[in-house]
């Protein structure tokens, strides 16, 4: 699978972003897909994730009720929604796939990532 990330970009704190992340190469619906992110100095963390039907789940701490994360399998692209940005979410975000809907699931596919940068 090739999963290829975009959306990211600079922004104002309260300020939104639409993350994207287009796969190919596999049958799509078949992946939980996954988004993760990485600040500066700071380990990858875990930020949503969704399976084919539409379930989804969130990182409770940081992102729960400010970011939504879709997908459209017609399109073989997983979206994540991000409102109310603050300057703690700025990272380069990862989109994955091949993973369980969990937040602890390794994933088996990995796209570039995109950097989003939130100035307060």
């Amino acid at each position: 699978v090739q999963l290829q990330a975009s959306g990211g970009g600079l922004v104002q704190a309260g300020g939104f972003l639409r993350l994207a992340c287009a796969a190919s190469g596999q049958t799509f619906i078949n992946y939980v897909m996954g988004w993760f992110r990485q600040a500066p100095g700071k380990e990858r963390e875990f930020v949503s994730a969704i399976n084919w039907s539409g379930r989804s789940l969130y990182n409770p701490d940081s992102v729960k009720d400010r970011f939504t994360i879709s997908r459209d399998n017609a399109k073989n692209t997983v979206y994540l929604q991000m409102n109310s940005l603050r300057p703690e979410d700025t990272a380069v975000y990862y989109c994955a796939a091949g993973g369980l809907l969990d937040i602890n699931s390794r994933y088996n596919y990995w796209g570039q990532g995109t950097l989003v940068t939130v100035s307060s």
